[in-house]
């Protein structure tokens, strides 16, 4: 293969290399029929037709090694602009998916592997353009010193392919971790592609049951755009950012075509709290009515500091009856509406009233039936808490001869908070509920004292 030498009207551009580019030398020679060495070997063999006039051994020898010369810095300018357009492939996968340090630092780097690699090209055009080998006047001397030239330029190509060849294996990483999202790439958007088809279908298959799911629908409409943008492709939107988009559109597809599908559930299931508390609200307004006869026996029976706190339950319990009606009203609007988390609030406040209600009126009850019990025996009730103070005292002493003043000063203070609270039995109108909120709270500091104990000695605190 004889370069062409560079006119004052065509000047070389390293960067352009009209002669060493593969496509360019693969094509004559593919249109020549024949392969790359015999191709470089064709100046040779036709200058030794005949045509050229014979000089002696030494002409000859000389100008064969320089023939020799070309052809071997002509193969290995071929393998090194192979290996780079091979490794510019890898390079451009990398920075279209990867804009990390590394991945910026690695196109940098090539880039200055392609400065250096026009260098020596160019050198290499330069020295086959010096020199005319099929010349029948040919010196031995300028055979030579073009073997020379030749040789050298050999010689660079191949020590920049071997940088090149070394910056190439040094890609592994960026380039594994780039072909991953790649091949990651396709898969992604067509799943994005079927849960935007399955939501789309589930959500016919609700409006088809006669829920109008307006909701769902204004959800999926607002992922057409982003629809349209993985149909454009990472070309355009780049790698990374298409896989972000896609997994995100499956994931809001994936999560309307659960709530379409569990949506005739939801109603349901609406329609039964509905019926549920309106029974419920219906038995509590029965259970209200009978508030004011419990009241009325422990007004008759007890002192008024046993039942006070419980006057406004009545009251109480017909607002919060009330209320909730009117809520659950609220409620059925909306879901004859369908707008399903208003009805699904509104049934939360409802249940919320009609707890409250139930404590209240419950309270009252249960307010009854403690103080029978306290005013028939409030033995019962002294010896249950005794029992828990000497159980703390016993666990307070053991391993020890003194017990710690932690423990100890809150059990003795429990001791003495019980004999008021006993004593305060004495006398014509005893305050049965301050005796049991009394003889309560003294239970409960002394479990606070036993898990301090067992949570300093290292054990369970229950």
């Amino acid at each position: 293969m004889t370069a062409t030498p560079a006119t004052p009207e065509q000047p070389y551009s390293p960067s352009a290399r009209p002669r060493r580019g593969p496509t360019a030398l693969r094509d004559a020679l593919t249109l020549m029929g024949l392969p790359v060495l015999a191709a470089l070997a064709l100046p040779a063999a036709f200058a030794g037709g005949g045509t050229r006039r014979w000089f002696g051994g030494r002409s000859e020898s000389q100008r064969a090694e320089a023939q020799a010369a070309k052809d071997a810095a002509a193969a290995a300018f071929y393998e090194l602009d192979t290996a780079q357009r091979d490794l510019r492939i890898s390079i451009e996968t990398i920075s279209a998916v990867d804009d990390s340090p590394a991945a910026r630092r690695a196109v940098t780097d090539f880039e200055a592997l392609g400065r250096r690699i026009d260098e020596v090209s160019n050198r290499y055009i330069q020295a086959i353009d010096a020199h005319d080998l099929d010349r029948d006047d040919l010196e031995a001397s300028v055979a030579a010193r073009a073997r020379s030239e030749l040789t050298a330029a050999k010689d660079e190509l191949v020590r920049v392919k071997q940088e090149l060849d070394r910056f190439g294996s040094g890609l592994g990483p960026l380039l594994g971790k780039a072909e991953t999202q790649l091949a990651r790439l396709a898969p992604a958007v067509e799943r994005a592609r079927q849960s935007l088809l399955a939501a789309s279908n589930a959500l016919d298959a609700v409006r088809g049951s006669g829920l109008t799911a307006d909701d769902l629908a204004a959800r999926l409409a607002a992922l057409a755009p982003e629809l349209t943008k993985l149909n454009q492709g990472a070309g355009q939107h780049g790698v990374q950012q298409t896989l972000e988009r896609a997994e995100r559109v499956q994931r809001e597809a994936e999560a309307v075509r659960v709530e379409a599908e569990r949506l005739p559930e939801k109603a349901a299931e609406i329609d039964h709290r509905l019926v549920s508390l309106r029974t419920r609200a219906q038995a509590l307004t029965t259970r209200a009515g009978q508030v004011d006869p419990v009241l009325s026996e422990l007004r008759r029976r007890f002192a008024a500091a046993c039942w006070q706190d419980l006057q406004h339950v009545p009251q109480q319990a017909v607002d919060n009856v009330r209320q909730a009606e009117l809520k659950l009203k609220e409620a059925q609007a909306a879901r004859d509406a369908q707008r399903w988390p208003d009805a699904t609030s509104l049934l939360s406040t409802v249940r919320a009233l009609l707890n409250t209600t139930d404590e209240a009126v419950s309270a009252a009850g249960d307010r009854l039936n403690r103080l029978n019990a306290v005013q028939k025996d409030p033995q019962q009730e002294i010896d249950r808490t005794r029992f828990a103070i000497r159980d703390a005292q016993r666990l307070a002493m053991t391993g020890r001869t003194t017990p710690d003043p932690r423990h100890a000063r809150p059990l003795d203070d429990a001791v003495g908070r019980l004999e008021r609270a006993i004593a305060g039995l004495e006398g014509r109108h005893p305050d049965y509920w301050h005796f049991l909120t009394e003889t309560e709270a003294v239970r409960q500091t002394v479990a606070r004292v036993v898990a301090q104990i067992r949570e300093d000695r290292g054990g369970p605190a229950h």
